[in-house]
């Protein structure tokens, strides 16, 4: 039997890159592209943002949704950009603007106060009408490191030329995707995602 999750992105690589983790664990599930309005983010954190997706997503298809928000904490920042990751230099996605203004931002701290992690919240939505009991549920998914004070590395997107994972002495853009898949912070809410959609 099929299961059939709408994941709430207009964004067809994502949902590609759903369907391939996911899928690898799950081959019964289907994540499939969502084509109804963008709700506004107006929630105060990772998980809040994406429990707004996934209702919108939930009551707009009548379909189970899942929906994920994620971005770059600095300690020394109190954890900022955080939920304005994407929009830090001021206009969404213009990921060359948001990297540059938070290397710039950080120009006279030491490496050893550099300390950053990459959060991502995925949450799952069940609609009202449908048999499942689960409701709704929302995991984590942290990795840890900093924030180096040159770009190296043209993998990856945002600012993986800049975040340095616990551990590592290359950027997150010098991994291979298969490596990046196998340990970022969605590869960790992934992780916990499973047993969630299992239940299902």
């Amino acid at each position: 039997m099929t299961l059939e999750v709408v994941l709430a992105t207009h964004n067809q690589h994502k949902v590609e890159e759903f369907q391939k983790i996911l899928g690898a664990a799950m081959p019964s599930l289907r994540i499939l592209a969502y084509d109804g309005p963008e709700p506004v983010e107006d929630g105060t954190s990772f998980a809040e943002n994406a429990l707004i997706k996934a209702r919108v997503a939930a009551a707009h298809t009548g379909l189970i949704a899942l929906a994920d928000d994620s971005g770059i904490c600095v300690d020394v920042m109190g954890g900022a950009p955080g939920i304005f990751s994407a929009r830090w230099a001021g206009s969404h996605g213009d990921a060359r603007a948001n990297l540059r203004l938070l290397l710039d931002q950080l120009a006279d701290i030491r490496e050893e106060n550099r300390s950053a992690s990459f959060h991502c919240s995925i949450a799952l939505v069940v609609p009202a009408g449908l048999p499942q009991r689960l409701g709704e549920s929302v995991v984590e998914g942290v990795w840890p490191g900093h924030v180096a004070s040159v770009e190296s590395g043209t993998n990856g997107f945002g600012y993986d030329p800049i975040f340095v994972p616990a551990g590592s002495d290359v950027s997150s853009a010098e991994l291979s995707p298969e490596e990046k898949n196998a340990v970022s912070h969605r590869a960790r809410a992934f992780e916990k995602l499973i047993p969630v959609l299992s239940a299902l």
